[in-house]
This record gives C-alpha cells, structure tokens and sequence, in this order.
C-alpha cells in the first residue's frame, strides 16, 4: 500500500471491519490508538485509493449519518454497498 503511516494504519484496521457491520470514525481511531483523530481517520477514508477492497465504505459517522465516501458513484455507491452487506441504514 501507498500511502503515509497514518493512512496504512487506518486501511489495516478497515481491512478488520467484517462485512455487514460499521464502524464509526471516532471508534476507528480509538482502536488505533489516536483516539482524537476522527477528522483524520475521515481524509484517510476519503484518501483510499483501495475501496472497495479496503472497506472504508464501512466507516460511518457518530450521529449514523453515512459521511462522504470517496470512491465512483459517492454517497449513493456507499449506501448501495452497504445495503449489498445487509447493513440496516
């Protein structure tokens, strides 16, 4: 993986998310240790060049808003791949 060690060390830990569950942005950077990082775990997200294979589609916000998701199609292919995961959003 390209990326800097921040963004490796999110996508790893994405890669850890099963299918068919989510995970919050403030609940990823607890688990990896920089437990104030949201907002940076968010531009990790928004900087993967990996989805869907590295699952940030999984990532959502504290308030269970979906957030943005970066990859072709936006916010409609995230909920789209979610919903493919049974994922009740």
């Amino acid at each position: 993986m390209i990326g800097t060690k921040f963004q490796i060390k999110v996508w790893n830990f994405l890669k850890t998310i099963p299918k068919g569950s989510v995970k919050t942005y403030k609940e990823v950077a607890i688990a990896i240790k920089h437990p104030k990082s949201a907002r940076a775990v968010a531009n990790a997200c928004a900087k993967n060049p990996y989805s869907p294979k590295i699952p940030c589609h999984r990532v959502i916000r504290s308030d269970g808003l979906l957030g943005g998701y970066s990859g072709r199609g936006g916010v409609k292919t995230k909920l789209r791949l979610l919903r493919s995961e049974k994922v009740d959003i």
